[in-house]
C-alpha cells in the first residue's frame, strides 16, 4: 500500500435506495416483523423448556433453531432499522467484521440444523421401534455442539481471511448489513483466494447438507405411502411437508446467492434475496414449523390454562 492511501475505521451502509417517505413506511412494517420474530421465536423456546411433554429430541433440535433465529435477527435487522432512520450513520469497521461473523455463524448452523432434523425425522418415520435407540441424548447433543462448532469455525475462516486484506478505498456497502460478498467489494487486493473459500464453504453448508435432506426426504415419502392408515399418512406428511417448506425458502435462496453466476441478478435484487433467509425466514420458521403443529398447539393451550387457573386462585 502507498503511504497516501488511508486506512478505512468505519462503512456506511447504503441499504435500500429508496425515498425518505417509504423508508418510514418500511421501517415500520419490518419493525413489526422484527417483533413477531422475537416473540413467535421466544414463545416456541419458552413452550418446549416449560413443557415437559415436548422434552423429545424432534423439540430439542426445534428449541436450538429458535435460538439461531433470534440470534439471526438480533445480528442483522436492529442495524438495518437504524439505517432505514439514519441512512448517513456509519459502522465501525470492528462492528462490521463482528456482524459478518455473527451472520456467517448463525447461516451455517441452521444448514447443519435443517440436516439433523431432517436425519431425526427420517429415523422416527421410518425406523420408528429404533426410534429411542439411535436418537439418544448423547447423540443429540453431540449433533447440535457439532453444528455449533462447524458453524463457528467455518465463519472464523471466512473473517480471518476477510482481516488479512487492506481496505483503503471507498467506504460504502451497498448492503442493508456487513454481508460477505459486499464486504469484499471494497477490499484493496485480490480476493480470489475469499471467494474460493466461499464456494467450497457454500459446496459444504448447502449443497451437501441439501442432498441430504433430498436424500432423506425420498425415503422418507415411500415410508410414508407405505402407512396403511389414512390418518397415520396425513400425520406424518404434514410433519415433514412444514420441514421441506423451511428447507425450501432456506437452501434455494442462499444457493442462488452464493452459487449463481452473480451477473444474473442485480445488486437490488440481491438484496431481496437476502431477506428471504436473513429477515424472512427466521419469521416464517415458528409460524410454519412449529406453531402449526398439533403437539406445539396442546402445550400452548396447557401453558395459557395454567396461567387463567393461576390468576383465579
Amino acid at each position: 500500500m502507498e503511504e497516501n492511501q488511508t486506512v478505512v475505521t468505519e462503512f456506511v451502509l447504503l441499504g435500500f435506495c429508496l425515498s425518505p417517505r417509504i423508508h418510514i413506511v418500511i421501517l415500520g412494517v419490518f419493525s413489526f416483523f422484527y417483533a413477531f420474530t422475537l416473540l413467535g421465536n421466544g414463545l416456541i423456546l419458552g413452550l418446549i423448556c416449560l413443557d415437559s411433554r415436548l422434552h423429545t429430541p424432534m423439540y430439542f433440535f426445534l428449541s436450538q433453531l429458535a435460538i439461531v433465529d433470534i440470534a439471526y435477527a438480533c445480528n442483522t435487522v436492529p442495524q438495518m432499522l437504524v439505517n432505514l432512520l439514519n441512512p448517513a450513520k456509519p459502522i465501525s469497521f470492528a462492528g462490521c467484521m463482528t456482524q459478518t461473523f455473527l451472520f456467517l455463524t448463525f447461516a451455517h448452523i441452521e444448514c447443519l440444523l435443517l440436516v439433523v432434523m431432517s436425519y431425526d425425522r427420517y429415523v422416527a418415520i421410518c425406523h420408528p421401534l429404533q426410534y429411542c435407540t439411535i436418537m439418544g441424548w448423547r447423540v443429540c447433543n453431540t449433533m447440535v455442539i457439532t453444528s455449533w462448532a462447524c458453524g463457528s469455525l467455518l465463519a472464523l475462516v471466512h473473517t480471518s481471511l476477510i482481516l488479512r486484506l487492506p481496505f483503503c478505498g471507498p467506504n460504502q456497502i451497498n448492503h442493508f448489513f456487513c454481508e460477505i460478498l459486499s464486504v469484499l467489494k471494497l477490499a484493496c487486493a485480490d480476493t480470489w483466494l475469499n471467494k474460493v473459500v466461499i464456494f467450497a464453504a457454500s459446496v459444504f453448508v448447502l449443497v451437501g447438507p441439501l442432498c441430504l435432506v433430498l436424500v432423506s426426504y425420498s425415503h422418507i415419502l415411500v415410508a410414508i405411502l407405505r402407512i396403511q392408515s389414512g390418518e397415520g399418512r396425513r400425520k406424518a406428511f404434514s410433519t415433514c411437508s412444514s420441514h421441506l417448506c423451511v428447507v425450501g425458502l432456506f437452501f434455494g435462496s442462499a444457493i442462488v446467492m452464493y452459487m449463481a453466476p452473480k451477473s444474473q441478478h442485480s445488486e437490488e435484487q440481491q438484496k431481496i434475496l437476502f431477506l428471504f433467509y436473513s429477515f424472512f425466514n427466521p419469521m416464517l420458521n415458528p409460524l410454519i414449523y412449529s406453531l402449526r403443529n398439533a403437539e406445539v398447539k396442546r402445550a400452548l393451550r396447557r401453558a395459557l390454562c395454567t396461567d387463567s387457573h393461576s390468576q383465579v386462585e
